[in-house]
């Protein structure tokens, strides 16, 4: 490969170190020196490789954008601290790791991009530096990672996440036991329309069927039920709908369900309390229009100001986690870009890290197993440095993209609990079609967002049969390997593996590989009324529907088998070995 570069500041020193490849794998550091300490400009390594069995693209973007497109029109994952991470990779059409590109910054805005060039049929890939405005620097330096190893796509994704947690500091945050359970998100059921004896009778209900913790989200901190942060930045309770949080916590508590609060990190609206304070201690233009704007973590103040706010509703409240929304708002703009000797930190990248750091060790300090939840798209590597849940972000009703992104998540994030967006459904909603939601977000902890006491009978023996199951499941669900096949085609055929044991999910793939495992669990979540397992002779099967009704059993006979089972029923098979 010839690697050339392109851009930059006048005057600036760009250099790359001798590649050095080992064992498949290529890496190389990127170094910048600048005259003065100024803000860099964008810069750019630029390199290609023959499109030889290259068939899609993978990134952990929710777009979906898998095809390889050309280079007028490049394939690109942007990055950030609080967004994304710089992490592309190129498959063949089996699945294949044929490219897989990360850069060990996973702080820096940078992106990575590559296309098909029509001139020699190679993709030229494109590595950014700086690509948004950053605070001023006079050095600057990173590695880049290239894999080409003829290896499983999935299996390329986990050796970059396990470089970036050993070699390059981002170690994960602990994760609690509780932030591995199902929970019940009042987002989509509720809203901002709380109300207290109506939540705890729905936590009664939802604790009998296997949720653990309560999720009250936007709406408790204002009298304002028109969305929007005008009033976000005081952080007080409505008492017109929680008279007495603490109370209400402790009821909760009593009922068995922990506890976690929703915050909009950086949201300072025009009619909080607080807005004199903070006005010109924010990133945004305060003469756009607006009626909220990001505060500024660079000020001291600010980081003191939201760590409080954080810290009191723990230790005042008695809650068990926080849900930290929109911290990939914090961008420089407008003024925020000029100097401000009040600041102590000059670079935003640092002080978002900083804030989150000092957020995550002052809960930890009073409650250590506190839970913290951020979503979509602050998911990379330096975000689970403080968040140890990762949600999907807000997909409601949408089957598929839960699948994707709930996959995307378990394929980069480690040990860290992965979350559903809430599962939500119509009343009139067919069992099994209900059932889809819960079945396309299997290998993530689920959220509940519909309303227990509201549910007919046949839904809440549904969602009953399928929370039990991934209770049963969930050492595999959760702690098992992902074996993810076709993610150009939303990810056909999904596998859990773990110890002989694993739970596959049929979504338009309909052959399940049964040879490997003692114990296999197949769910059809595809339009079709039977499966084929396949290297299952003589083993002992069950069917049932999506509420655990047994509909058959019997022994597997050859080795490509048909069994029916209806839409988000499943079979279980006991090899015979």
């Amino acid at each position: 490969m010839e690697f050339n570069i392109s851009g930059g500041n006048k005057n600036s020193i760009i250099t790359l170190s001798e590649p050095l490849k080992k064992d498949g794998i290529l890496t190389f550091d990127v170094k910048m020196v600048l005259e003065n300490e100024v803000i860099p400009e964008k810069f750019a390594v630029s390199f290609k490789l023959p499109a030889v069995d290259c068939y899609s693209i993978w990134t952990p973007k929710s777009d979906y954008s898998r095809h390889l497109g050309p280079n007028w029109l490049k394939r690109i994952i942007k990055s950030s601290l609080a967004s994304q991470m710089p992490l592309h990779c190129v498959l063949s059409a089996d699945g294949r790791n044929r490219m897989t590109i990360a850069i060990s910054d996973a702080k820096t805005p940078v992106s990575v991009a590559t296309g098909v060039c029509e001139e020699d049929a190679c993709l030229d890939c494109v590595i950014s530096f700086f690509t948004i405005k950053t605070s001023p620097l006079k050095e600057y330096a990173a590695t880049v990672r290239i894999d080409l190893r003829d290896i499983p796509y999935y299996d390329s994704i986990y050796s970059v996440v396990e470089w970036w947690e050993k070699s390059c500091g981002y170690k994960p945050a602990h994760v609690p036991e509780h932030a591995k359970l199902p929970m019940n998100s009042l987002w989509y059921s509720y809203h901002q329309n709380l109300n207290v004896d109506e939540i705890l009778e729905e936590c009664r209900l939802s604790k009998a069927i296997g949720m653990d913790t309560v999720i009250i989200d936007d709406g408790w901190q204002t009298d304002d039920n028109n969305r929007g942060y005008a009033f976000c930045g005081d952080w007080e309770v409505a008492e017109s709908k929680i008279p007495d949080m603490k109370a209400f916590v402790d009821e909760l508590h009593a009922i068995g369900m922990k506890v976690m609060v929703w915050f909009s990190v950086p949201y300072i609206g025009l009619y909080s309390k607080n807005y004199p304070r903070f006005k010109d201690m924010t990133l945004d233009d305060t003469g756009n229009n607006r009626n909220y704007w990001s505060l500024d973590p660079r000020y001291k103040d600010v980081r003191e100001f939201l760590v409080g706010v954080y810290l009191r509703a723990v230790t005042e409240w008695g809650i068990d986690g926080l849900k930290l929304d929109f911290i990939d708002s914090f961008e420089l703009r407008g003024r925020s870009l000029e100097y401000d000797e009040r600041r102590d930190h000059q670079s935003l990248e640092e002080a978002v890290d900083l804030l989150m750091t000092e957020v995550y060790d002052a809960l930890r300090a009073v409650c250590p197993e506190i839970m913290i939840e951020f979503r979509q798209t602050y998911i990379g590597p330096a975000i689970r440095k403080f968040g140890n849940m990762l949600r999907v972000y807000d997909c409601p009703g949408d089957a598929i993209v839960n699948r994707q992104n709930v996959i995307n998540l378990r394929l980069t994030s480690g040990k860290t609990a992965v979350h559903s967006d809430p599962l939500m459904w119509h009343p009139d909603e067919p069992a099994e079609k209900a059932a889809l939601q819960i079945v396309n977000a299997l290998y993530s902890v689920p959220q509940i967002s519909v309303k227990q006491a509201k549910l007919s009978a046949e839904h809440r023996k549904m969602l009953e049969f399928y929370l039990r199951f991934w209770r049963e499941n969930r050492h595999i669900l959760l702690d098992g390997k992902i074996l993810a096949a076709n993610p150009e085609s939303s990810y056909s055929l999904v596998c859990a593996e773990k110890d002989g044991e694993a739970v596959f999910t049929s979504y338009t793939d309909r052959v399940i590989p049964c040879a490997n495992y003692r114990r296999t669990v197949a769910v059809n979540a595809s339009r079709f009324g039977l499966l084929i397992l396949k290297d299952a002779d003589g083993g002992e099967y069950e069917v049932v529907d999506c509420m655990g009704e047994k509909l058959a059993n019997g022994f597997v006979s050859g080795n490509l088998f048909e069994v029916e089972v209806p839409i988000s029923g499943m079979v279980t098979v006991k090899n015979k070995r």
